[in-house]
């Protein structure tokens, strides 16, 4: 028999997981568990981009995982489904119906499941959309029970499309995702380094007192006002980006371990911060770590503003 989880799903709960994939993020991950233990409530993300929503998803999986979940969600499964897959139509029984629709039917039949839908604004349609609206064939079975649901969407895109189903968001409690301050990005990049070198086979050179440092680096470089603005950047997203530049480029020369040549050229690359701004904060990098890299016999290159935007536009 045809399965939509099967076709269009990813089962969050069978992923390997190197380390915690929603360090500082035990509030929120309380939270929806216990709304998803409350008969006919499903929880509902709401947070800016790049902030770490499908995060909270993974670590919820990853406790499944690992059995630290209450008894009642034991043995559950999160398969995440792209909105847009619920969106097309497919074939059954020689007829065409809309894989939401075929979606609630398996559900009928599955135990155990959570859906976890990013972009779950896009189920909403307008009144003229008539069956196009997805929201309404997810209704019923939110009511029912028979479906369990976490959705994510964006500030902006709760306030434009969720609040205007009164229906569709009674079905639901919000949980207000917030952008993690300074410390706490320092706290989730630094877990996130074992999936890093997992990943890219490279590992960091350094203690981790001196890792930090490095860290403490990307967060400064990557804070709100040196953010490009428009590119809807934020703590978490911003800064791993910085970070993974930094082990791509060990990569790109070759290397073994992540060094502070690194760290400074992936700070020097990215996009996402204003170019004076990168200026200022490779001036203070230099000035951190001069003796690391006198004992190092490393000579990190002073950048010109005129030079850096020159390469920007180069790229």
């Amino acid at each position: 028999m045809y399965s939509v989880l099967d076709t269009y799903g990813d089962d969050l709960t069978k992923k390997e997981y190197v380390t915690n994939p929603a360090i500082a993020r035990d509030e929120e991950i309380k939270r929806a568990i216990v709304i998803l233990l409350t008969p006919e409530k499903s929880a509902l993300l709401v947070g800016k981009p790049g902030i770490g929503k499908t995060a909270i998803v993974e670590g919820i999986a990853y406790l499944i995982q690992k059995n630290e979940v209450p008894e009642a969600l034991k043995g559950y499964r999160i398969i995440r489904l792209n909105s847009t897959a619920l969106l097309g139509t497919m074939t059954v029984d020689g007829h065409e119906v809309l894989v939401a629709t075929q979606l609630v039917e398996e559900l009928k039949r599955v135990e155990k499941v959570i859906l976890f839908i990013d972009e779950i604004h896009m189920l909403i349609g307008s009144k003229s959309d008539g069956p196009m609206d997805l929201a309404n064939t997810l209704k019923a079975g939110l009511d029912r029970g028979d479906i369990k649901v976490i959705g994510a969407t964006t500030t902006v895109e709760y306030e434009t499309y969720i609040l205007r189903d009164r229906a569709f968001l009674r079905r639901f409690e919000k949980i207000d995702v917030l952008e993690p301050d300074e410390n706490t990005t320092v706290k989730i990049l630094m877990g996130t380094i074992p999936k890093l070198e997992k990943q890219t086979g490279v590992k960091m050179k350094y203690n981790e007192y001196v890792t930090k440092l490095l860290v403490k680096a990307i967060v400064s470089a990557t804070s709100e006002f040196k953010r490009v603005y428009g590119i809807a950047a934020m703590y978490p997203d911003v800064a791993l980006s910085v970070l993974s530049q930094a082990f791509s480029t060990a990569l790109y020369y070759n290397k073994k371990e992540v060094d502070v040549e690194d760290f400074y050229t992936a700070i020097k690359s990215s996009r996402k911060i204003y170019p004076d701004s990168i200026i200022k904060e490779l001036d203070q990098f230099r000035e951190t770590f001069k003796d690391l890299c006198k004992q190092e016999n490393v000579i990190l290159p002073v950048v010109k503003l005129e030079d850096l935007e020159r390469e920007q536009t180069e790229v």
